[in-house]
């Protein structure tokens, strides 16, 4: 048999456990979709924020006509910042139920409206299906799940990110040194361990202020701890290897020895870790949107549209609630089972 890397065992082994890999396979279409929401989306105005009240939790499936006028003035957005945060709208849209076209203009009648009017000049009707239904602003559900999807992953993203800059590094320093280095690292983990992570959240998001950048920092500082510990442990076996000790005889520099030879060994566990963490990262996210501490409106975050519709839950308009839910833990699942199928293949005993 060829000699292989460990992560290349990793991988086959990975390939082989379909639902992991089913799993990887959901959450990239995830984050391609988060990251094209404008263009897949029905709403590409910014953070898909179009409302008409008038179209308030219409059920999904619905199909409304629009009335499109154009509008004078328009601000101009460069074309990549308008590929993916999104445009104003250059048209007036207006919902209607009928229309006649006369000279020079059209008659008309609003939404649920029988008062007649007329528009003189340019115009165009167009035909929109709300495929999953409207909120209670009137804005397209669909579009708004869509978008959400870029809060939770770039809130995931950063939030691990910044926890294993801080765990990586610490728990490399309290496994290589020990003695009274490891004892005050440790100390100081031990400390931020005993507080619940959800409190401490709240407390660093309301230090920090509400809003978007706010979460990842107050998230991204909670979860290291984790990270360090399992660092630690993995690093004060592997000084004890061979291949260390040589590099310790051949007089090789701490920082060679702990990032060129122990780091790339800890890596495996590390991702696991970042699996489950991820996964934290999102269903923390959405507590505080829920809350009204997270990302702000209008920014759409599943969170905050759980929060927005939760007294619907009750009525016929479930689903208001429901799917966002869904979409939540849709994400968090898949991030749970790829990190179970990443545990097994980087498990050296299978």
């Amino acid at each position: 048999m060829k000699n292989a890397s460990l992560n290349i065992l990793a991988w086959q082994k990975l390939k082989q456990n379909k639902l992991a890999l089913s799993s990887l396979v959901f959450i990239i279409a995830c984050a391609l979709l988060g990251i094209f929401a404008v263009v897949v989306s029905p709403d590409g105005s910014p953070m898909a924020n179009e409302m008409h009240i008038e179209l308030a939790t219409q059920s999904p499936f619905t199909k409304v006509v629009f009335l499109e006028i154009p509008k004078e003035d328009v601000k101009e957005v460069p074309f990549m910042e308008g590929l993916f945060f999104g445009k104003p709208l250059v048209v007036k849209r207006i919902p209607i139920d009928a229309f006649t076209p006369i000279e020079n203009g059209i008659s008309y009648f609003p939404y649920h409206s029988k008062i007649e009017k007329i528009h003189k000049g340019k115009y165009q009707t167009v035909n929109q299906t709300f495929w999953l239904g409207t909120d209670k602003y009137g804005r397209d559900l669909l579009s708004r799940i869509l978008y959400g999807i870029r809060i939770s992953l770039s809130v995931g993203f950063i939030a691990v990110l910044l926890s294993l800059l801080i765990g990586i590094s610490l728990g490399l320093v309290a496994g290589y040194f020990r003695g009274r280095t490891d004892d005050i690292i440790m100390w100081f983990v031990n400390v931020i361990w005993s507080i619940p992570t959800l409190l401490m959240v709240i407390a660093i998001t309301l230090a920090l202020g509400k809003g978007f950048w706010q979460v990842f920092v107050a998230v991204g500082l909670t979860m290291w701890v984790e990270v360090a510990r399992i660092v630690r442990g993995q690093v004060l076996v592997i000084r004890e290897l061979e291949y260390v000790e040589a590099g310790k005889a051949l007089a090789f520099k701490s920082f060679r020895i702990i990032f060129k030879h122990i780091l790339p060994n800890v890596i495996g566990p590390v991702i696991v870790i970042s699996a489950a963490n991820f996964a934290a990262a999102i269903l923390i996210e959405a507590g505080l949107s829920f809350l009204g501490i997270g990302a702000q409106p209008p920014m759409p975050s599943w969170g905050g549209m759980i929060k927005d519709h939760y007294a619907y839950i009750i009525m016929d308009k479930a689903y208001l609630a429901i799917i966002p839910g869904m979409a939540i833990m849709s994400l968090v699942l898949a991030f749970m089972l790829l990190g179970n199928g990443l545990r097994d293949a980087f498990d050296v005993k299978n």
